[in-house]
């Protein structure tokens, strides 16, 4: 295992965690966008239990790599599908948020599966 497998899945790890904390406080940058997109909030608790679970799993990956691999599959599932809620809404000033999320979960996974 390299260096860069380590670090680029530990930050993912911790930006996903911080993203499921974000959802599960109400911070108003994550929330009010939420609102627009036309996402329930009977949701929102569930999509931060499924980034949480994900950041776990990128962790739990480092000792065993198939969970890792499964983590960053289901995580880079879910940000498309965050970019894909973003568009249906047309809201292309906050695609970057997704993509924000996406790219570090792809890099854990291709690290993973290439490691």
């Amino acid at each position: 295992m390299s260096i860069a497998f380590y670090t680029v899945t530990v930050v993912a790890a911790l930006w996903t965690g911080f993203s499921a904390y974000s959802i599960w406080a109400k911070a108003a940058y994550v929330v009010e966008p939420l609102r627009h997109y036309g996402v329930p909030q009977s949701w929102w608790f569930w999509l931060g239990l499924a980034k949480a679970a994900g950041a776990v799993g990128l962790l739990a990956g480092l000792v065993v790599p198939w969970i890792g691999i499964a983590a960053g599959a289901g995580l880079v599932l879910y940000f498309l599908g965050a970019v894909v809620t973003v568009l249906r809404a047309r809201s292309y000033s906050t695609l970057v948020a997704p993509l924000m999320y996406l790219v570090p979960a792809a890099a854990a996974l291709t690290l993973g599966v290439l490691v």
